[in-house]
């Protein structure tokens, strides 16, 4: 009997303790099998509520101008604020930065655990994390197919067109697809989406690496994919940056703010319009890419790059804020725009801009940088110009203006294979918004959105975190 009491004092005592070690272990499918049905009671609570809510008026200059503005489309991960910019479930760049797992020695935040925050708006465990970097290293590896049919193409072929037609390839492996042939009840679409969404985002790394070879470095042997690394440490091995800790934490930070930004841009469009018929998640998101490719979207920082070395061979090593005006000006009245600078949202610097600037300030060799050096300064003199010109609504550099510049001073200098990390991050974003259109299925209708701008209804029922 007094074995038994000090069991159950044992037990009570200890139960928070336990709780928090069997919560910390979950897997990323059980805790969103945790979040999607308290969901899918805030999505039927929003529209028994707020269903006959007005949320803003159509005028003609907005269906001219592509439906800019308008408030019509659900997307729960992140919200693009005017003023502060990018919050993911709440949380600011700085704030991700503090709370979100980095890989073992690093200290920028890591595709897996922005992945995980996107999917189930909670903050992983460390130990969550390392699972889920080694489930997609498990997952990585290419089928024969897909190597073959990579190989088989001329490298003269752009990378993104590469890259699309890989991951286009990649549905013969769909879960989704097969189930839906056998028969499956609406219920468990959600499970398969998710199965097939973490298995190309593990696969990613390893095709476009592939092509990285095969367009830049024709017979260099591509090193197999390492368990122990996490998805982009694994990648900028196969590229051949595997020694480089600098690269490797840029990419990691780049591709983990890369990876959602609402989802009015076209790609983030293109893949939820694609998935709004049921196709499986590497057809949407092959569809994405290819938006991606357009020089309107994925190809800004080449432009700024373009533009940024332009400068830097007109105006030669005597670098002045007054020699970077006059180089503005030449590029307004040219009848140009600056890269770079402006953004359909924002009306405030990127905070994506500041957060790859201060990551700039803790590398030497980055501060020393020549052409880094020349995007801070451009950012200290263009906005005044921008201002004085009259002609843009957003006068501060946004990510582009710094993000292939840094790739640049690293040697990765290829300029079309830009998009192609692009597409590696912005997965992250648009595979969650998949899962989470088909965890939503008794309260969603698959919906084909003519108006391309977001409503987070999050937002409506609950105060944001800060």
């Amino acid at each position: 009997m007094f074995a038994r009491s000090r069991l159950s004092r044992y037990l009570q005592t200890n139960a928070s303790t336990l709780q928090r070690r069997l919560a910390s272990t979950k897997s990323l499918r059980e805790t969103l099998e945790e979040v999607i049905p308290a969901k899918q009671e805030q999505l039927k609570r929003l529209k028994a509520e707020h269903g006959q809510t007005v949320v803003g008026d159509v005028k003609v200059e907005n269906i001219i101008g592509g439906m800019r503005g308008l408030k019509a489309m659900l997307w729960d991960a992140s919200v693009l604020d005017p003023i502060e910019g990018i919050r993911f479930h709440g949380l600011s760049i700085p704030d991700c930065q503090k709370v979100l797992p980095p890989a073992a020695g690093g200290k920028e935040i890591i595709a897996e655990s922005m992945l995980w925050l996107l999917l189930t708006g909670k903050v992983p465990t460390v130990e969550q994390t390392r699972q889920l970097s080694r489930e997609l290293a498990e997952k990585g590896e290419l089928p024969t197919y897909v190597e073959n049919l990579l190989d088989s193409l001329p490298n003269t072929l752009h990378p993104m067109t590469q890259l699309g037609m890989g991951v286009a390839a990649l549905n013969r492996e769909s879960s989704f697809q097969a189930a839906y042939e056998r028969g499956i009840k609406k219920t468990e679409y959600w499970t398969h989406t998710f199965d097939d969404s973490i298995n190309l985002i593990a696969k990613l790394p390893a095709l476009a690496a592939r092509i990285y070879r095969n367009v830049y470095k024709p017979n260099t042997e591509l090193l197999p994919l390492d368990k122990n690394l996490d998805l982009v440490g694994n990648y900028c091995r196969l590229l051949g940056y595997g020694d480089n800790e600098s690269v490797t934490e840029y990419l990691r930070l780049y591709i983990a703010l890369h990876g959602d930004h609402e989802g009015g841009n076209a790609s983030a469009h293109t893949a939820h319009l694609v998935g709004s018929t049921l196709a499986d998640p590497y057809l949407a998101y092959s569809a994405a890419l290819f938006a991606l490719a357009g020089p309107l979207h994925g190809l800004a920082n080449q432009e700024v790059l373009r533009w940024q070395l332009a400068m830097q061979k007109e105006i030669g090593s005597n670098v002045s804020h007054e020699n970077i005006k006059d180089y503005l000006w030449k590029t307004l009245k040219s009848g140009q725009v600056v890269p770079g600078y402006g953004h359909g949202v924002l009306r405030n610097p990127d905070p994506r801009f500041i957060a790859l600037q201060e990551f700039c300030k803790t590398r030497p060799e980055l501060q020393n940088s020549p052409i880094i050096q020349l995007v801070n300064k451009t950012s200290e003199v263009a906005p005044d110009v921008l201002k004085e010109h009259g002609k843009t609504k957003n006068p501060y550099p946004n990510v582009d203006a710094t993000s292939g510049c840094v790739l640049y001073h690293y040697g990765l200098d290829q300029f079309k294979y830009y998009t192609v990390i692009f597409g590696v991050s912005r997965a992250l974003g648009a595979l969650t918004q998949l899962v989470w259109a088909r965890g939503l299925h008794e309260v969603m209708f698959f919906v084909c959105p003519l108006f391309t701008l977001f409503l987070c209804y999050s937002s409506w029922l609950a105060p944001r975190t800060t």
